[in-house]
């Protein structure tokens, strides 16, 4: 697989048929994509009663506020904090713009997209020192070599490009019906069943 066929950096929309409940109406940014395999974080699926600031609280991340004496709280306390996928649900991913933040625990997906994994950016935005625009995912969406693309020729997945709009700038009630939109196909138009290569 060349960079060219890579999917990195990707949004894939899971179709209404997908037989794996756990992918019902995602949308999954694809964050590395090779010949051994992909992983990505669904972007539309909010983690019930859990924001980024109660997250902070509960791994003892000091974060600014009234109570902390480091001033007004981070924009980003009340997001909510994200299902990434199945895989490892204890650990934490950030998806964030790479205006701030890079080290090297970060991965360069594209101009407007970085994955992190290290606590540092959680303290930084935990300050109100961090990137511009975060999604906190706990766990993430994997696929093993061949397997996305079985899943791509059966029809389980639309492709749609990723930008910052659909990355940071949309409601997760609304971002499945917007990818769709982006690559003009009206979802009542799409079959409920997978097809089978």
């Amino acid at each position: 697989m060349t960079d060219a066929d890579s999917l990195s950096g990707t949004l894939l929309i899971a179709m209404p048929g997908m037989p794996d409940q756990r992918f019902s109406h995602a949308v999954v940014f694809l964050c590395a994509h090779s010949e051994e395999g992909a992983m990505g974080l669904i972007l539309n699926k909010p983690v019930p009663d859990l924001n980024f600031g109660a997250l902070l609280k509960t791994l003892d991340v000091p974060m600014q506020g009234a109570h902390s004496g480091l001033g007004d709280a981070p924009a980003q306390a009340n997001d909510p904090v994200y299902y990434g996928g199945p895989v490892e649900t204890s650990r934490g991913f950030v998806l964030h713009t790479p205006d701030v933040f890079l080290t090297d625990s970060s991965l360069s997906v594209t101009e407007f997209a970085s994955l992190s994994t290290s606590m540092d950016i959680l303290a930084q935005v935990a300050r109100g020192q961090g990137p511009a625009e975060v999604r906190l995912a706990l766990g993430y969406s994997g696929w093993g070599a061949g397997q996305l693309e079985d899943e791509l020729r059966a029809g389980g997945w639309l492709t749609c490009p990723a930008d910052p709009g659909l990355l940071y700038g949309t409601m997760p009630e609304r971002l499945w019906l917007a990818a769709l939109d982006k690559i003009g196909v009206d979802p009542r138009l799409l079959s409920s069943k997978s097809g089978r290569a």
